[in-house]
């Protein structure tokens, strides 16, 4: 195994985790429309009882991609997470919020009332999905920083620190992009969209189940009208590139490129829109279909996954700087030492039984579909 090999495999690690994730905020957006599926009290409660379920999937994801980018590419981590922490409190503050609210808004004793948690179940809803669009956004279109490297050997630097944001905002200035916020906006309305499908297959209500096809087809279109104006962008978009040297440069159609050059990513990108078109369009129109949780969600993470590897594989800057071109990130410039990628290649051959117990905690929990009768019971949210 070769430095460079180990390189691209712990990007596609990072980048099947992020896919992952992108998948599991259907638990966000479902949250995001609970009002709208279950207009009584009795089937907000079903909606919130069926997301309560699988929360902890979509937070230990959210954890393990972090901790996987701080493995094999510190540089990215200290650069992302620490100088655009203003961004990433947000949203971790927001799945906080998520955790008590399923916990406390039918306590005994509970004097803000359930509607106040429910209030932050629909904020995490909108704002969680919205920030990590537009953070996986910033692998397209840039952020604000700049690295230093060479701070850890200047005896008159005045803080040995490597990167650095440039500006006050923190990461918050990416929302002042307008491509930012329609991928995070496109993100927002996938996730509804996942949810509403996770919904309908996993409650069983015959009231849920009758609005589903109209609440669908509200987030679909936004969902698909933002996506596909933010691929083309991408496609014809400047790239960053970088040389044999490591020098970053602006290249004319570089993801284009990319998926020309890399055909197979382009294969697994066409597939993973089918699926989710397919998911979606059966369950509009197809009466008493539940299914399309799983096409749409193979999709989902099929086409996330063939988009982040398009903005890292094939020479190309995942991390761009718009502050200082050269200081971009790249696969090369960001990575952990050879000893330390080689060590937890080995480790990574543990996932698939990770994955194995994830699928077989998840066949136990929805052997039996959520009905009315179960949130009676002590154990319910």
């Amino acid at each position: 195994m070769t430095y460079e090999f180990l390189q691209h495999y712990w990007c596609f690690i990072v980048s099947l985790l992020g896919a992952l994730l992108v998948f599991l905020l259907f638990v966000q957006g479902a949250n995001s429309v609970a009002r709208s599926l279950g207009q009584t009290d009795e089937g907000r409660r079903l909606v919130y009882n069926s997301t309560g379920r699988k929360w902890e999937f979509t937070f230990t994801t959210l954890v393990t991609f972090g901790g996987a980018f701080f493995a094999s590419f510190p540089l990215f981590y200290s650069t992302s997470f620490g100088g655009a922490y203003w961004l990433w409190m947000i949203i971790l503050f927001t799945f906080v919020l998520q955790a008590v609210s399923y916990e406390f808004q039918n306590k005994i004793g509970n004097i803000l009332g359930p509607r106040t948690f429910q209030f932050f179940l629909t904020l995490n809803g909108i704002v969680g999905p919205l920030l990590l669009g537009g953070a996986v956004a910033t692998f397209f279109e840039g952020s604000n920083f700049i690295v230093e490297k060479n701070n850890l050997i200047d005896p008159e630097a005045i803080t040995p620190i490597i990167s650095r944001w440039a500006n006050a905002s923190h990461g918050l200035d990416a929302l002042l992009n307008p491509w930012v916020l329609v991928l995070g906006f496109a993100v927002v309305f996938l996730a509804r969209v996942l949810g509403i499908l996770y919904v309908m297959n996993n409650v069983d209500d015959k009231d849920i189940r009758s609005r589903v096809p109209g609440r669908l087809i509200g987030a679909a279109v936004p969902f698909l009208v933002l996506f596909v104006a933010y691929l083309v962008h991408v496609l014809l978009k400047d790239g960053f590139a970088y040389n044999d040297a490591g020098r970053i440069y602006m290249e004319p159609y570089k993801y284009l490129t990319n998926f020309i050059d890399m055909w197979y990513l382009l294969v697994v990108l066409l597939i993973g829109v089918v699926l989710v078109l397919y998911g979606i369009g059966k369950t509009i129109f197809s009466k008493g279909y539940i299914g399309g949780i799983w096409p749409a969600g193979i999709g989902t993470v099929l086409t996330v996954l063939a988009l982040l590897l398009s903005c890292a594989w094939n020479h190309t800057a995942y991390y761009p700087s718009t502050a200082d071109l050269q200081s971009s990130l790249t696969l090369e410039n960001s990575c952990s030492s050879e000893f330390t990628l080689n060590t937890m290649f080995w480790v990574s051959l543990l996932v698939p039984f990770v994955l194995a117990y994830i699928i077989y905690a998840w066949r136990a929990i929805d052997k039996k579909k959520l009905t009315k009768e179960e949130i009676q019971t002590d154990h319910a949210y």
